[in-house]
């Protein structure tokens, strides 16, 4: 029977934490350094002071859809750096704040980062490390995760910069460039290509964007090619097997996800489908409150209760 949680409880990001969100912003720290920036999810109220927003040290301005800039915190008590270190579970990534409000580290997804470490023993096989495809693997941070759990990771992403940015982590955390395989491809027609050559994994991430452009401008829409992805995607799952899909910004709902999972993923498979959320900071006196940050759902076969 498949499960439908509201949420998937939340894994804590060693040096991330949400300290107030509302009013479409939210106020975060990532590792030194505070940031405020745009969240349209967050529709109510703002529960800290006035003066702990205006002391971030870095302050997105939206200056269309397509992005904007940073500009320190008109109370910052120092000029953050260009790029610093956070540390995850003995692993160091790189944040960089971009236009497109992004740094580079999804804290929500902490919690799917954790799964696949804990499913790593029970995924391996008696000769051989299990294999991961991380689809629209961005900065890579699941990749070095895996990587460092003893998977054998293939990394793909359209962009150049993503995939730099990848191997700036990894060599961050210590791993060698022949740890993981990095490639430049379009994440659709990669995985058509891998059909045809009959290649296997153990576990699958999706994580594809609402829209976007492939290394030779191949266009990328969800709700016209995510069906077709993630039959692709399936196809190529061994017996004892998982696959993550999450999303973010679109139409689609966690049920539609799970229903996409449970008719192509094999007789058999469990699934589970909810929204991603960060938990803020705990206020003495108020309620927790979580702020959603994305919908994802998992398929897990083979691996018994």
């Amino acid at each position: 029977m498949p499960l439908f949680p509201a949420y998937f409880e939340p894994r804590a990001l060693r040096e991330h934490a949400l300290l107030d969100s509302g009013d479409g912003w939210k106020l975060e720290r990532y590792g030194a350094h505070t940031l405020a920036r745009p969240d349209p999810q967050a529709l109510w109220r703002r529960r800290l002071p006035r003066a702990d927003w205006e002391s971030a040290d870095l302050v997105f301005e939206r200056e269309s859809d397509r992005g904007g800039h940073w500009r320190r915190g008109e109370h910052a008590r120092a000029q953050a750096p260009e790029a610093w270190p956070v540390e995850h579970a003995g692993a160091r990534f790189v944040c960089r704040p971009t236009p497109f409000k992004h740094v580079g580290l999804f804290p929500e997804q902490a919690v799917n980062w954790h799964w696949l470490v804990e499913l790593a023993p029970r995924l391996r096989d008696e000769n051989a490390a299990p294999r991961l495809l991380n689809l629209f693997g961005y900065t890579g941070a699941a990749s070095v995760l895996a990587t460092r759990a003893g998977y054998a990771v293939t990394h793909v992403d359209a962009s150049r910069a993503s995939l730099a940015w990848a191997r700036e982590n990894a060599a961050a955390s210590g791993l060698a460039d022949d740890a993981w395989r990095v490639l430049l491809e379009d994440a659709p027609a990669f995985l058509k290509k891998e059909r045809r050559r009959g290649a296997r994994y153990a576990a699958i991430l999706l994580d594809p964007p609402h829209y976007g452009r492939g290394p030779k401008g191949e266009k990328w829409q969800l709700e016209e090619q995510l069906a077709e992805l993630v039959e692709d995607a399936c196809a190529l799952l061994v017996e004892r097997a998982v696959l993550v899909l999450s999303t973010y910004a679109v139409g689609c709902s966690p049920l539609a996800f799970a229903n996409l999972l449970g008719d192509l993923g094999g007789a058999g498979a469990a699934i589970e489908a909810g929204e991603l959320v960060l938990p803020e900071e705990a206020r003495p006196g108020l309620p927790a409150r979580l702020l959603p940050c994305g919908f994802c759902a998992r398929l897990a076969r083979g691996l018994g209760a």
